[in-house]
């Protein structure tokens, strides 16, 4: 492929990036800075070419919260509720079972579970949302709780992060999904989710469930207080963690949302932003297969252009999704099959029906 760079400070980044070196922090601050959005594009779809070719994923998926009851109070949530707030609820397993019922069709093959960090209820209540979900609808993946909700666990439980993740695999867990890392440091976490695990208990969550065999997700959300140096240390961290376990499947950045629907452009991140933070995502994540564009976050078009800056994945039918939403996403909640199809075809790539674990279920 061959790549144009306007930018000639480009070029030693380029010659790594085509002899498979991986990038230095310093190389990421530099690609933040360079004027030269599309030569970064280019890069980062040749190392997505060399990867994925022309595939590009999604899943037929359904979000599920079963509790928006939360202790924490991070300064980006709009989901969370105290106990006996307007607006608080705790699905008992008849609900749980009513809700997904209700949104149920036959191509869904995973429930993808994220809620508050309820202490109102013991970790029982988080085992049996699985076994429930598992005894009714064996056939689907069940991709369940954040590392935070995995740190949450073990204080209320007061087992061990792996005596946790050791039962909630017993009741039916087959992966994490890579929310609760925000950024990580500890500079953003004291000020963004002080009440939620640190850096490292994340990192050591999925390092736990990557040793007992579970593929997991990682994501970074991006967008507020954060420095483009934070986001790259995040990148790191993650990659660092990917060279001893290869545990990670895909990363998948987090357009930060504003509090309200209604907010300005200035309360949003850029489009820019949007496209670089990908690309750059793609170029620094060497050890990761996929790259996610979030449509949910950055919105169906941005996510078909997503597909020449690196990634090769653009998550799912998501039926109902709520946390985003409850902080000002401009998306809508769901997208069919049918659209997701179209979107990946008119961007000239292949559209690749996949599951939990990229296995192909249906080329288009």
């Amino acid at each position: 492929m061959g790549i144009i760079l306007t930018d000639t400070k480009l070029q030693t980044i380029a010659e790594k990036v085509n002899h498979g070196e991986r990038l230095t922090i310093e190389d990421g601050l530099y690609l933040f800075d360079s004027p030269d959005l599309l030569g970064i594009a280019q890069l980062a779809n040749s190392v997505n070419y060399k990867k994925n070719g022309d595939n590009v994923y999604f899943i037929e998926n359904m979000y599920i919260n079963p509790t928006n009851v939360c202790e924490a109070n991070c300064g980006f949530c709009g989901f969370k509720r105290k106990p006996g707030e307007e607006g608080a609820y705790t699905m008992d397993s008849d609900a749980l079972l009513e809700y997904v019922e209700k949104r149920w069709n036959d191509n869904i093959r995973e429930f993808h579970i994220v809620g508050g960090h309820n202490h109102e209820v013991p970790f029982d209540y988080y085992l049996d949302t699985i076994r429930t979900l598992k005894k009714h609808y064996p056939q689907v993946t069940v991709k369940a709780y954040t590392g935070a909700e995995i740190e949450f666990f073990s204080r209320i439980s007061g087992l061990s992060m792996k005596e946790v993740l050791e039962d909630l695999i017993k009741a039916g867990l087959d992966t994490l999904p890579g929310g609760g890392a925000e950024i990580l440091t500890e500079r953003y976490r004291l000020k963004m989710s002080p009440d939620k695990a640190s850096t490292d208990q994340w990192l050591e969550a999925h390092e736990i469930a990557h040793n007992l065999g579970l593929k997991t997700h990682a994501t970074m959300l991006y967008g507020s207080i954060e420095t483009v140096e934070e986001r790259l240390i995040h990148m790191d961290r993650l990659r660092q963690l990917q060279d001893r376990t290869n545990g990670f499947m895909v990363f998948i950045p987090l357009a930060m949302q504003p509090r309200s629907v209604n907010a300005g452009i200035k309360r949003r991140t850029t489009a820019y932003d949007d496209m670089r933070t990908l690309a750059i995502s793609r170029l620094m994540l060497d050890n990761f297969d996929h790259i996610k564009a979030y449509w949910i976050n950055i919105g169906v078009q941005l996510t078909q252009m997503a597909l020449t800056f690196g990634s090769s994945d653009i998550h799912g039918t998501l039926i109902e999704e709520r946390i985003s939403h409850a902080v000002g996403a401009l998306t809508s909640q769901g997208i069919t099959r049918e659209e997701l199809v179209y979107l990946i075809k008119s961007a000239n790539k292949i559209p690749v029906e996949r599951d939990t674990f990229y296995n192909i279920v249906k080329t288009y």
